[in-house]
């Protein structure tokens, strides 16, 4: 498919594994430059081995989205590799404190927001100067079906997850006339590194095997997910790499839902 950015630059968090990477691949094979971070420079060198990308499109970077100082110093590597970005996706984040409201502390609070709601700002702040100079540009956030619709047992995660889409939003008021276009992803339940971890955790819980706490999980927890099944990290990348293309340019402000119905709501 030819989506019309052959010849952009773009830069993917949280791409070592899962959404973020498989984003990678298809904005590679499109022909867009891409510089891929997360926090380990290790598992970043890994992902970009599979990526098998050509000399010169393809770098990677590790950097800290709770730290100032390290996405400054991510800025200044992928200016100097690659000069201005014309697209970000923002796909970093965690689950974050789990459990009843009563349950979580103000740590468990305050570390789940300052990753998956102030990581993104702070990475938007540090990219918007060059997001604004081309006249066209892409902001993509990875959100979350928990953005509209809240899991007692995750209400951190909730609650930062609608933040991105009140920021995206907001965003999007402020940019499209300098043709800078904001959108947001919202998948459920992933087969991500993420949910392999809360899958695992609930197998234990349950004495029983992974494949059977999905089914439970689906069952229970998640029965609008007509599919019955976890969605695949290449079937969200599909749609943000649409959000990314020139043929996504009269789309601005939305929320694309990649839940298979999960979102119990119109």
């Amino acid at each position: 498919m030819d989506l019309g950015i052959g010849g952009k630059k773009a830069l993917i968090s949280g791409a070592d594994s899962g959404i973020g990477w498989h984003t990678a691949r298809l904005l590679l094979a499109e022909g867009v430059t891409v510089v891929i971070t997360d926090q380990d420079q290790k598992s970043l060198e890994a992902a970009a081995k599979k990526l098998k990308a050509d000399d010169g499109t393809l770098f990677a970077f590790a950097a800290d989205l709770t730290s100032v100082d390290s996405i400054a110093a991510l800025a200044e590597s992928v200016t100097g590799a690659v000069g201005d970005i014309d697209i970000l996706v923002q796909s970093a984040g965690i689950t974050g404190a789990q459990g009843l409201f009563h349950e979580i502390t103000d740590e468990g609070w305050t570390n789940t927001l300052l990753v998956d709601l102030m990581g993104p700002v702070r990475l938007v702040k540090a990219f918007l100067p060059a997001l604004r100079k081309g006249g066209w540009g892409r902001l993509v956030f990875v959100a979350s079906e928990d953005a509209v619709q809240p899991y007692d047992d995750e209400i951190p995660y909730c609650s930062a997850k609608a933040g991105i889409l009140a920021l995206a939003k907001g965003l999007s008021r402020s940019y499209a006339l300098e043709g800078l276009l904001v959108n947001c992803v919202s998948p459920a339940f992933i087969h991500t590194p993420m949910t392999d971890a809360m899958m695992k955790k609930r197998a234990g819980e349950l004495g029983t095997t992974v494949d059977k706490a999905i089914v439970s999980f689906l069952d229970e927890e998640r029965p609008h997910m007509e599919l019955k099944r976890r969605g695949e990290p290449d079937e969200v990348a599909n749609v943000i790499a649409f959000l990314c293309s020139e043929a996504a340019s009269f789309v601005n402000g939305s929320n694309y839902r990649v839940d298979s119905g999960s979102v119990a709501t119109i």
